[in-house]
């Protein structure tokens, strides 16, 4: 007894009525009961029926076959956990050879049952995966014979053979390949680490791009032995990411044009100032010297010079989307029309201008000056680009985006020398020529790319050597509902300032000092602020009385916009006139121009400044 009581295994001996005659101490400890209480007692008292009905079946074979038998059984163990046990039961034979009952022993081979099923499961998992996976999975035998092993389903697909033709013939993966790529894939195959290739290969007229991950397998002796992994159809991957990068370098294209767009509407604002000044004082001078004065002519050239230097600011203003737009419904082949007649006697004789005008095109929404600005600099390419003369079209169309929306299409085609890629690539860029030292600010397409992006619309080049150029500029059609600015009204004729008051605020002193000048010289009692602090202080503290405020819109701590706004608190109806070499839209600060507020831009004439101003004045008086 002590010795079935000292072993892991379940023992027990039932009669040939299957009650209980004996159990051991891991039977009592496994099912929590003591043997004195479970002498005596069957399986279907211990157990639940199925359980019993099953333990009695197998008894009764052990006891009809009279030899030991085997097989496995389930039991319920501790929390509900079923158990699975590998059992023997044999007869116990009296002396008139009868068997009288039956023993078992039990052993828990539970965790092992659970192992192997797992493994089956996994085994099942892994067939399933391989066989439904898009990648190919493969082994291929290298020594002592080459052949392939194992391919699974996807390799069909993938390179227009099926397994069967791989296994009967091993050295058509190889044929797969394309010639350049094949030798590197097989010298993969035999180096102790393939690592992971990417390599062509040819299924019937198309080519697909291969990303092999492999690892080899080495005998006792370190030889490559055999190579296993997966052979990836990575086509669509590496076609998206030549599309990624294509619109990286959109992207970057379009940040380097923004940020080169910002620091030119810096470098034009700054440069307003100073054509400012010379403006002013060139007008001074034209009034002082008289027409008669032999110097008249001098100054007159001054004046020209910043007005050519002011017509040069604004197309870097345009680049950088920062010069005030005046929109307004236009008809695109009425300036198309327009622009082929003026383009037909500036281009030269040797260029024939045409025209290819869709029907019944809806209107666009746009700065009139600015559209025949883009045409301009387009044929004015154009021309460079023949030499020797050439045909222009100009032609117009009406598309439709994805969206459902319309777009309105213009197009400029020359027949030229055409741009190689480079230039090509490089053609919206400011400051950027293929012209001589002296021929071209290289402003051209770039100010032509601000101003249809700003319009809402989008502009590209479409070019080859020797196939010529075309520019396509696409515009959403305006709608009923479409808001257009009105053109400015004429400006009043000047009049003496009569002794009114003007409070100017600049920070640009030279710019401050001739805009005080010429109001003074007109009959205006002038107070000048370089700040709008200053000017703050003068109209608080010295209780300023004045009539109509002059200030610049920028300005360090404080914007123009800024300052009117603090000045109406105490005066809503306080008139306002601004002036900016810079903007006409939202200022620093978040806020806009007010609408009774007109803006004059750096470089104004003297006239349009006297206007403005004597125009308030007259608005206030009456």
């Amino acid at each position: 007894m002590a010795l079935i009581d000292h072993t892991s295994a379940v023992i027990y001996m039932r009669d040939a009525d299957g009650r209980y005659m004996l159990v051991n101490r891991e039977y009592e400890r496994l099912f929590g009961l003591r043997r004195e209480d479970i002498v005596g007692l069957t399986d279907h008292d211990l157990f639940p029926v199925d359980v019993a009905d099953a333990f009695r079946t197998n008894d009764l074979q052990a006891l009809a076959g009279g030899v030991p038998v085997q097989m496995e059984e389930h039991a319920p163990g501790e929390d509900d956990d079923v158990r699975t046990y590998l059992t023997v039961k044999f007869p116990l034979i009296d002396e008139a050879g009868t068997a009288y009952a039956v023993a078992g022993i039990s052993t828990d081979i539970t965790e092992r049952s659970r192992a192997e099923a797992a493994l089956r499961d996994s085994e099942e998992r892994f067939r399933l995966l391989a066989e439904h996976a898009q990648d190919i999975i493969f082994r291929y035998r290298l020594e002592p014979e080459p052949a392939m092993e194992y391919l699974s389903r996807a390799v069909e697909s993938i390179t227009g053979h099926t397994a069967e033709e791989f296994y009967a013939d091993p050295r058509l993966i190889f044929h797969c390949v394309d010639p350049e790529d094949r030798p590197i894939f097989e010298q993969s195959w035999r180096n102790p680490r393939p690592g992971t290739i990417t390599v062509r290969l040819h299924r019937g007229n198309d080519q697909a791009w291969i990303e092999q991950r492999a690892s080899t397998v080495v005998d006792e002796t370190g030889r490559v032995v055999a190579v296993e992994g997966i052979l990836r159809d990575v086509t669509e991957r590496l076609a998206a990411e030549r599309e990624r990068a294509e619109l990286e370098q959109q992207l970057r294209q379009a940040e380097r044009l923004d940020s080169l767009g910002q620091l030119a509407g810096g470098i034009a604002h700054d440069f307003n100032n100073i054509l400012a000044v010379i403006a002013g004082y060139a007008d001074m001078l034209v009034e002082e010297l008289g027409e008669d004065h032999p110097s008249a002519p001098d100054a007159a050239g001054i004046k020209q010079a910043a007005a050519r230097g002011g017509a040069l600011t604004r197309q870097l203003l345009i680049f950088s989307r920062s010069e005030p737009s005046q929109p307004e419904m236009l008809d695109l082949n009425a300036v198309a029309v327009d622009m082929q007649r003026l383009l037909g006697r500036t281009l030269g004789e040797d260029i024939e201008v045409s025209t290819v005008l869709a029907p019944d095109l809806p209107a666009i929404v746009m700065d009139r000056s600015k559209l025949e600005q883009v045409l301009m600099n387009a044929a004015l390419n154009a021309r460079a680009a023949m030499p020797s003369g050439g045909r222009l079209t100009i032609s117009t169309a009406l598309e439709h985006d994805g969206g459902g929306d319309d777009l309105v299409c213009l197009a400029v085609t020359d027949t030229g020398v055409g741009m190689p890629p480079e230039v090509l690539a490089r053609a919206f860029e400011p400051f950027y020529t293929t012209r001589g030292r002296g021929s071209g600010t290289g402003l051209g397409l770039a100010t032509a790319y601000g101003v249809v992006t700003d319009a809402g619309g989008t502009i590209s080049l479409e070019s080859e050597p020797g196939r010529g150029t075309t520019l396509r500029v696409r515009l959403p059609a305006g709608t009923s509902s479409t808001q257009a600015v009105s053109p400015a009204a004429p400006t009043a004729p000047v009049l003496a300032g009569d002794g009114w008051r003007i409070l100017v605020v600049e920070d640009e002193e030279a710019v401050r000092d001739i805009v005080c000048r010429l109001l003074r010289k007109s009959g205006y009692q002038v107070f000048a602020a370089a700040n709008p602090a200053e000017a703050l202080r003068l109209c608080r503290d010295e209780d300023l009385a004045y009539d109509v405020l002059l200030t610049d819109v920028i300005m360090p701590g404080m914007s123009g916009t800024q300052l009117a706004a603090e000045l109406r608190r105490d005066r809503p109806g306080l008139p306002v006139l601004f002036m900016s070499g810079y903007t006409s839209g939202p200022a620093p600060g978040g806020q806009e121009l007010p609408a009774d507020a007109p803006l004059i831009r750096k470089p104004f004439e003297t006239q349009t400044l006297l206007n403005e101003v004597h125009r308030l004045v007259s608005s206030r008086v009456h």
